[in-house]
């Protein structure tokens, strides 16, 4: 079941793999064109997407979409334009303060995060690489550039510890950056990343502390896209509208 939520001057949808058109193993609403799946079953799927939010949302061509490099950097879409009719650009999260902008980012396990402020919107995505690299704290930097009202964050769905075990090598670069707490344990006792807890964290170190997490594992729910369960998977996509 899609979660839509609404906020004071934004509205954010995460889908699912759920309501689309897709074949295995992209059953049945992936939102991903980079996975193997037939393009027009995509744009079938993104329609969908898009017609559950409404507004300019309802027409795909309209969203601000990124090729996703697990990095840190930050488009900014107010400033940079529209993204359809030329390459993504390549970063991990996008910023517009224009209304009916709509920003999207897509996940199968990494932490999809809205950021929304006083005439701002952002969308975020956080995977273990961006974490380390500080991508939730550009994406809180470009929103309070344009706005000085407080920020406020969504956390959609995303792997959680008892799913994600990690090698103790890629666990010191977020513990380096974020504290030992995002060390976690899988259900069998192994070392784990937090991914939920490490965004958070993140967030408390930008200054954002009121935060909502929709508290969904990736890995653990039948319902969503997760590249750790399954591997060959697609993508369930975040929107946020700016109203």
């Amino acid at each position: 079941m899609w979660i839509r939520l609404g906020l004071d001057g934004a509205e954010i949808l995460f889908s699912d793999r759920t309501g689309g058109v897709s074949a295995p193993p992209f059953d049945t609403a992936n939102a991903g064109y980079g996975r193997g799946d037939d393009p027009a079953r995509v744009d079938e799927n993104r329609v969908r997407i898009g017609a559950a939010l409404g507004g300019v949302a309802a027409d795909p061509a309209k969203w601000i979409s990124l090729h996703q490099v697990h990095g840190a950097s930050v488009y900014a879409a107010d400033e940079d334009g529209p993204t359809h009719g030329r390459p993504a650009p390549r970063a991990d999260a996008a910023v517009s303060a224009e209304s009916g902008a709509v920003l999207s980012v897509l996940t199968a396990d990494c932490g999809p995060v809205a950021l929304v402020a006083p005439g701002v919107v952002a969308a975020v995505h956080a995977g273990w690489r961006g974490l380390a690299a500080g991508v939730i704290e550009a994406a809180v930097a470009e929103v309070r550039r344009r706005s000085s009202g407080p920020v406020r964050a969504v956390v959609g769905p995303c792997i959680h510890p008892e799913c994600y075990e990690f090698s103790p090598a890629d666990l010191q670069p977020i513990v380096d950056r974020l504290g030992p707490d995002v060390a976690g344990s899988t259900a069998a006792g192994r070392p784990a990343l937090d991914v939920p807890r490490a965004i958070r964290l993140a967030l408390a170190g930008a200054g954002v502390d009121d935060v909502t997490d929709v508290d969904v594992c990736t890995a653990c729910s039948p319902d969503h896209f997760s590249h750790r369960r399954d591997g060959r998977t697609g993508l369930q996509a975040m929107l946020v509208a700016a109203r």
